[in-house]
């Protein structure tokens, strides 16, 4: 590896330290000069600390599509990998490129106080004129922010889909969601649209509604649709625990998800100042007390604390205190991270046992159930009155009108993303085709999707495919697998 000295350009080294010789000049000339110094005023400097903490914070959230990777590809089989990671990658790439084109026109373009444009942005395609920013925050730097959630929002359909969807179908469903499906939401709220204008606004200030609990209604109708994975349910109806086949893939991704988390909620204040940091602090005690309480829950139920739930259950936490995270103080916070840690665990078992729905990585009860409950409890926690963003809430001896907004919100984002991905998943599975064939789901979708295994020859140990709760006959599997120990 070169060191700095064993650059073998040196000229490029004066020429830096000629222009930083210059610059520091420059900076003199405007101290000594007392006029030019008051014109570089605290507001200056504030908003360009403003647009490096939320460029900084944008690409803390854009990391979270490696842990979302490594999560699902933990939690999946090792015949698959190298799809999953590619359509973790791939979801950003295309919701990018659709984003920039028309998701955040459809966002953030000019409102027309009364009109369609409360529902749904139509100007700033492409980024241009139109586009709108937020406070002092640069127009390009705003879209880096709001277009790593979009990315979010799109790849938590991943999981649930996984091992069985054709990827070109999963493009096209990743560009439609960062196009349409996701800003027409975030339009609503975030974009000033009509349940920000209501009497008391709808409020969620980070995303467990916005962002998560749209990526949990689409993965429900997505799943739906595909139908469970080969030897899922027994003949009884039964459901078998088809292992995955990493449980350290599955913890590192959780831990560069908390990581991310940072971005996502301080970064949502978009200022640095002191606030971000109490957001910080209500994010860490919601993460962390629904790690314990779905520990604790799986623990009695099982006899057993298990792992791959426990980090679920940070996930959980972390979703649910998303939309409060700026309205619950500490304490509050902690309760409302461990009640997503417990409704994790029995919402997994339900969509398993009882809706059976395959959702592999349990996202729709992670993202979907307690993103619903997280924007809920703003409703019952939120600690005082701030005019105009929130109201007080109903067990803190506020009334019930911000619950009020809240089930009125939580109903229509319900209803639009229902329908919307309905829509969606209909069109592609008439066209293009939802699901890959019998034959290629058994070998594995990284030599029939992608034409080479995600491991290396010899890697690892057999996993059966098919692995059973010992409740019923296993299910033939087809041919080895390479997979980790």
């Amino acid at each position: 590896m070169q060191t700095l000295r064993s650059r073998p350009v040196r000229s490029g080294w004066r020429r830096k330290l000629l222009v930083g010789a210059g610059v520091a000049t420059a900076v003199g000339v405007v101290y000594a000069n007392p006029v030019a110094a008051q014109e570089l005023d605290a507001a200056t400097v504030q908003t360009n600390l403003n647009n490096i903490f939320v460029l900084l914070c944008a690409v803390l959230v854009i990391f979270m599509q490696a842990g979302f990777a490594l999560v699902e590809a933990g939690l999946t089989r090792a015949k698959s990998v190298g799809n999953i990671m590619l359509k973790n990658m791939i979801d950003f790439c295309a919701g990018a490129i659709a984003f920039f084109a028309v998701g955040y026109a459809f966002a953030f373009g000019p409102l027309d106080g009364g009109g369609i444009k409360d529902f749904i942005g139509l100007g700033g395609w492409f980024l241009g004129d139109d586009a709108g920013t937020y406070g002092d925050l640069d127009k390009t730097t705003f879209f880096v922010f709001q277009v790593a959630f979009a990315a979010t929002a799109a790849t938590i359909v991943s999981g649930a889909m996984a091992e069985r969807t054709k990827f070109k179908s999963y493009f096209a469903y990743s560009f439609i969601i960062s196009a349409i499906i996701y800003p027409v939401v975030v339009r609503w709220v975030w974009g000033g649209g009509w349940l920000f204008q209501m009497d008391v606004p709808y409020h969620d200030f980070a995303g467990s509604s916005i962002v998560h609990m749209t990526g949990g209604i689409a993965s429900f109708w997505g799943a739906k649709m595909l139908g469970p994975r080969i030897g899922k349910y027994g003949p009884d109806g039964k459901p078998r625990a088809i292992l995955g086949h990493n449980i350290p893939f599955v913890i590192l991704g959780c831990f560069i998800l908390l990581v991310g988390w940072y971005g996502f909620n301080p970064g949502s204040w978009l200022a640095a100042d002191s606030t971000a940091s109490d957001i910080a602090l209500t994010t860490t005690l919601g993460g962390a007390a629904g790690a314990i309480a779905a520990m604790s829950t799986v623990w009695f139920k099982t006899g057993k604390p298990d792992v791959a739930m426990v980090g679920n259950g940070l996930l959980a936490g972390l979703v649910s205190i998303t939309a409060g995270c700026a309205a619950i103080t500490g304490p509050w916070s902690i309760l409302v991270g461990a009640i997503g840690g417990v409704l994790v665990v029995f919402a997994v078992d339900f969509f398993d046992k009882v809706a059976k729905v395959d959702d592999p990585v349990g996202a729709i009860s992670v993202h979907g159930v307690c993103g619903l409950w997280g924007t809920l409890a703003v409703g019952l926690f939120a600690s005082q009155d701030v005019d105009g963003v929130w109201q007080q809430g109903l067990l803190l001896g506020g009334g019930p009108d911000q619950l009020v907004s809240q089930i009125t919100g939580l109903a229509a984002i319900l209803a639009w993303v229902s329908v919307a991905s309905i829509v969606m998943f209909l069109g592609i599975k008439f066209t293009l085709g939802l699901r890959v064939s019998e034959e290629e789901e058994l070998a594995g979708l990284d030599i029939e999707e992608h034409g080479s295994p995600g491991y290396g020859e010899g890697f690892g140990t057999f996993i059966p495919a098919y692995p059973t709760n010992g409740d019923s006959d296993p299910v033939p599997e087809p041919a080895a697998e390479p997979a980790t120990t």
